[in-house]
This record gives structure tokens, sequence and C-alpha cells, in this order.
């Protein structure tokens, strides 16, 4: 995956990481499930992420922010790429990575309080940026389902 935008680079970048996080369905059927998160701060829906603590490794980050935003180990796969866009007024560069849940539970708290499971394509209708459509997309190419 191609960066979203390009540009953003430099000290007062933001630097964060996240995951597409997915398990297999429950029953057994069909494709791959991916977990959202809600953030009632800004009433959206997107993947767990966040921003990076000082000298953190990325992969490490992104796995740490999938951990306390929903509750759930999980075992990083292909990396997707980095969505970069302005936030706040700043430039912010999230580097995403695939993630196989495999166990947890999720607890509500003030920054998450609510998580979905959901088919490829109802996760892509509930995304609330367009930005992190494409990880949906990203997501499946590098699982080779679709």
């Amino acid at each position: 995956m191609a960066e979203a935008a390009a540009g953003h680079h430099g000290r007062n970048t933001v630097l964060a990481a996240g995951c597409v996080l997915w398990r297999h369905p429950r029953d057994g059927h069909g494709g791959p499930e991916i977990c959202l998160v809600h953030r009632p701060k800004y009433d959206d829906w997107s993947h767990p992420k966040g921003k990076l603590k000082r000298a953190e490794d990325t992969l490490a980050g992104a796995l740490r922010e999938v951990y306390e935003e929903t509750g759930h180990h999980c075992v990083p796969g292909a990396r997707l790429g980095t969505v970069s866009y302005l936030a706040q007024g700043r430039p912010k560069r999230v580097s995403y990575w695939a993630a196989e849940a495999t166990d947890g539970a999720f607890t509500p708290s003030d920054e998450v309080d609510r998580i979905v499971w959901l088919a490829p394509a109802a996760a892509r209708d509930r995304l609330t940026q367009p930005r992190d459509r494409i990880l949906v997309d990203a997501l499946l190419d590098a699982l080779h389902t679709s």
C-alpha cells in the first residue's frame, strides 16, 4: 500500500502505529472478521492505533495499542503500509500491520468504549475515515482473500 499522502515528515510529525486486527469467524465459515474500535472523544470508528512512546519500536507500539484499546493479544503479520494526514493541524504518520487476534477480552474505557467484529464489507462501511478503508483492502490482499 502506498502512503495516503506525502510530505508529512519532520520533527513536528506525530508518529503512531496500529493494526488491522482480524480473526477467523467464530462459526468457522466465511472470511475474516475485522475489529474496529469506537472512540467516544471523536465519535468515530477506526482501527486500533495510537501514538508511539519515546524511542518505542513501531511494531511494538502497534501491538501495545491493540492490547490497550481492544484487550486482545495478537500475532503480527504483513506490514500494510503507512497513512499520513493532518491531525489537529499537525502532520501524523501511522504505520499499520495485519494482526491476528489470539486471546483476550475487551473492557470499555474512556478512550475506547466499544469494539465490533465485522465482515470486511461491513467494516469498510462502518469506518469513519476513508483513509482507513484502504487498510481493509490491504489486509485482504495480505491474506490472499477477497
